[in-house]
């Protein structure tokens, strides 16, 4: 039997090995792509370090682990017609099941019985991997590899942003991981007159402002809230897009939301806390919980942004691994000095 290399989460306790496996095998509606490019989402860095959430998460062990990637398609399923081999492709990392409630009334990615690559089964940190062809998102522009394998999270930010209107508002991030600083790039993209991003990592606040944030901002060193309302002449922002997880962030970005505006979360915290509920009702807050992508009409747009130009992703990606080296990349994750990692098998 032909095997590859994979990372493989092999036991209920941090770390992850590189194992030799067998290259799978595609079902009929499924394809057979060779991986290209993969890259470390926070997702896998909580499943790599095992904490409290990928504990209650994780049910399936051995497993590989990963979900955003860029591969070439090397085998194609039974009833599969729609995909070629040798096309390129990136995935929709939700697998909805297509008959539950939620599915039928064009909610799918929020699917009751959603399995997610790399946490409900196997993942794409490996040299080959097997999509659902409904899933696979086949490339037809000209877009490089590097952009094709983080377009997943492009997503997220693009579901995030485009939650509401964006042109001619002011807004805050709060949080500049990968999809925070790809925010605000979305965000320049449609028309938002002031960027102002908070993270407490210093290198990745230099990222924000490289990437065309108006205003950077660590808590650690500024009063957020103050700094805010100096800024909007003490009207605060429309629109707040929360990527932290992060309590004392939320409760800040709530504090300087003006009366009637956007607050979209994607962001998530480790713990439950209060908020002021009469504060929302009071000040006519919109808050919106964000998952995933919309599925499709998300992807034709990171899509169209990628392929136009007007969004370059480059300066996020900013370190490049092979697969063995997996680790590095992990270890890299944890500390925070990194934008997007990039993983080559």
């Amino acid at each position: 039997m032909a095997t590859m290399k994979a990372v493989v989460k092999t036991k209920s306790e941090p770390g992850a090995e590189l194992l030799d496996v067998p290259i799978p095998t595609p079902g009929p509606n499924e394809v057979l792509v060779k991986v290209l490019a993969t890259s470390i989402c926070g997702t896998d860095l909580h499943i790599y370090q095992w904490n409290e959430w990928a504990q209650k998460r994780i049910k399936k062990i051995p497993q590989i682990m990963g979900h955003e990637l860029c591969g070439q398609v090397v085998d194609v399923g039974a009833n599969v017609k729609h995909i070629k081999k040798d096309s390129i492709i990136s995935a929709e990392t939700h697998i909805a099941c297509g008959y539950c409630y939620l599915c039928r009334i064009g909610l799918a990615h929020i699917c009751e019985n959603v399995r997610i690559f790399g946490v409900d089964i196997d993942g794409v940190f490996a040299e080959y991997a097997v999509v659902p062809a409904s899933n696979a998102w086949v490339i037809e522009e000209r877009i490089p590899n590097d952009y094709v394998s983080v377009m997943e999270p492009l997503g997220n930010a693009i579901h995030t942003v485009l939650g509401g209107e964006i042109a001619g508002n002011t807004v805050l991030i709060t949080g500049c991981g990968p999809i925070g600083l790809m925010s605000i790039l979305v965000c320049k993209a449609c028309g938002a007159t002031k960027i102002i991003a908070t993270e407490v990592n210093e290198y990745r606040l230099h990222l924000a402002k490289k990437l065309g944030a108006d205003i950077v901002l660590n808590p650690k060193q500024n009063k957020i809230v103050d700094s805010v309302l100096e800024y909007t002449n003490g009207k605060g922002v429309d629109v707040v897009l929360e990527m932290s997880g992060n309590q004392s962030a939320i409760n800040e970005g709530l504090k300087v939301l003006r009366p009637g505006g956007r607050y979209s979360i994607l962001g998530i915290p480790e713990k439950p806390f209060r908020i002021d509920l009469a504060d929302v009702v009071f000040k006519y807050f919109t808050i919106q919980g964000i998952n995933g992508r919309l599925m499709f009409s998300t992807w034709y747009k990171t899509t169209r942004f990628i392929a136009s130009g007007r969004i370059d992703l480059e300066p996020i990606i900013t370190h490049r691994f092979r697969l063995e080296e997996f680790k590095k990349g992990m270890e890299l994750m944890e500390t925070g000095n990194c934008g997007k990692i990039l993983l080559y098998p």
